[in-house]
């Protein structure tokens, strides 16, 4: 079986989520211009969060969704990439979710 590949347009941008032992960042990309629209990630002095993993995910994805409306972006197709939907991706996608996107 082949994997389908998910495609993000201007009226549904693609929200890709990447996640490292200690790090995790998303972003939303329109990817028929190939242009990131909004980023959020966990690494850096300025973005640092601290406390449990799921705790900077939950932050991660309102910051993200923060980020998305005032962009004009509301609805956008998830893209976990190879990562299992379970622990901080899902947590990451409900607090979007939480936050006003809708996918």
């Amino acid at each position: 079986m082949k994997k389908r590949k998910i495609f993000g347009t201007a009226e549904r941008p693609r929200l890709s989520v990447f996640r490292s032992l200690s790090n995790l960042s998303a972003q939303i990309i329109d990817d028929e211009a190939g242009k990131t629209l909004v980023a959020v990630t966990s690494i850096g002095k300025k973005n640092k969060k601290t406390g449990k993993k799921t705790e900077v995910a939950k932050a991660l994805g309102h910051d993200l969704a923060a980020k998305a409306i005032a962009a004009g972006i509301k609805k956008v197709v998830f893209d976990r990439g190879t990562f299992l939907y379970h622990g901080r991706v899902k947590t990451l996608a409900d607090a979007a979710r939480e936050g006003g996107l809708q996918f």
